[in-house]
């Protein structure tokens, strides 16, 4: 009877208290938290009560074991099996804090700086630190788990004694994998790219998604997800739209014929701003930029605080400008010259004859009135 009442006893016992210091923990947390509304940390320091009730129970289980005289022949692989659940806890339970602490550290800088590039720039770096110290934490985890069996104990020295051999073998191996987390580090604390930029990576325009340590996402306009290694961003040219400020200036060409109303176009784009709201206001314009036998290319910019803004911009007086040559001033579209088209008010293809009468049209024969 004592020895099925002992272990019952003790291991009743040990998650028992397990429960209450856990549920007495989150209480203070929860008190904490409403008493100092500043800060997350204390909101954040709960979402480790999981592993701490697991590093609680572990501990006391596998300090209590060996008096529960339960399972004797297994005895020492239970141990060993408490071991590795505690040390896997107590690894998840620090990855926990940490994360509580520098999100914390995060939100308190968003709420001193209001601006958007350098608070995409923390983020980074906050995201990718976090992967290097998980990374950490779980390979320290994994080392310390594996040191509890006595065949890898013994097999330490030789380990050691082969570390160099092994370490050029495995750099050589990881070549690829080494210069993506380096390009990574570099990324995040080199401002090169952060969460957040608009950036045109072989012609695809989006937006950078996630970046970890090996490989960058982008979501482009029409919600496809591009990955690629983050070396590519350390060893190629790639345009970053929201470096620096993210005003930009968005350009518009037509092509049309000569006799188009060049100062009503100028006219008529200053109304279409006006009346666009993604238009910031800053500057706009409108200029011939080339010329062809047949038409004359005209270049319009204007100017908006973003990447989306710009496509707005863009769309919008592109659309309206066509609608209303051709309602307005359908001769200022192209066409074939051999065409028979509208005329330009108060404008002929020929001069004037002296009595008034209308020019001869360019298909007439010199013989048409014989």
């Amino acid at each position: 009877m004592e020895n099925l009442l002992r272990p019952l006893i003790v291991v009743g016992g040990a998650v028992a208290l397990t429960v209450v210091i856990g549920w007495i923990t989150d209480r203070l947390l929860c008190q904490a938290d409403e008493r100092h509304r500043e800060t997350p940390l204390w909101g954040l320091l709960r979402r480790g009560r999981i592993p701490y009730q697991l590093v609680l129970c572990s501990a006391m289980l596998r300090a209590s074991y060996d008096e529960t005289r339960m399972l004797e022949r297994y005895s020492s692989a239970i141990g060993r099996t408490l071991t590795l659940v505690l040390i896997g806890s107590a690894a998840w339970l620090v990855i926990r804090i940490a994360g509580a602490i520098v999100e914390t550290t995060y939100t308190s800088y968003a709420r001193a700086h209001r601006d958007p590039a350098r608070l995409r720039r923390v983020r980074t770096q906050v995201s990718l630190i976090m992967r290097v110290v998980s990374a950490i934490v779980g390979v320290v985890a994994v080392a310390a788990m594996l040191l509890t069996f006595p065949a890898f104990r013994a097999a330490g020295a030789s380990l050691l004694a082969s570390a160099g051999i092994l370490g050029i073998v495995a750099g050589v191996a990881a070549q690829s994998t080494l210069s993506n987390m380096f390009a990574g580090l570099q990324i995040a604390f080199g401002d090169m790219v952060r969460i957040g930029d608009t950036v045109v990576v072989d012609g695809e325009w989006g937006t950078v998604e996630e970046i970890t340590l090996t490989f960058l996402t982008v979501r482009t306009w029409d919600e496809r997800r591009i990955t690629m290694p983050v070396s590519y961003f350390t060893s190629k040219p790639f345009e970053n739209w929201s470096r620096g400020t993210p005003q930009m200036t968005g350009i518009v060409y037509w092509h049309v014929d000569h006799s188009a109303p060049l100062e009503a176009m100028r006219e008529k784009l200053r109304d279409f701003l006006r009346e666009c709201p993604a238009w910031d206001g800053r500057a706009y314009g409108l200029d011939v930029t080339d010329t062809t036998p047949n038409t004359m290319q005209v270049r319009a910019l204007a100017t908006a605080k973003d990447a989306d803004d710009i496509w707005t911009v863009r769309v919008t007086i592109r659309e309206r400008m066509i609608n209303w040559l051709a309602d307005e001033h359908p001769y200022a579209l192209p066409r074939v010259n051999t065409a028979e088209a509208p005329l330009p008010p108060n404008r002929t293809n020929g001069h004037p004859s002296p009595d008034g009468a209308s020019p001869r049209r360019a298909h007439d024969s010199p013989g048409a009135d014989r």
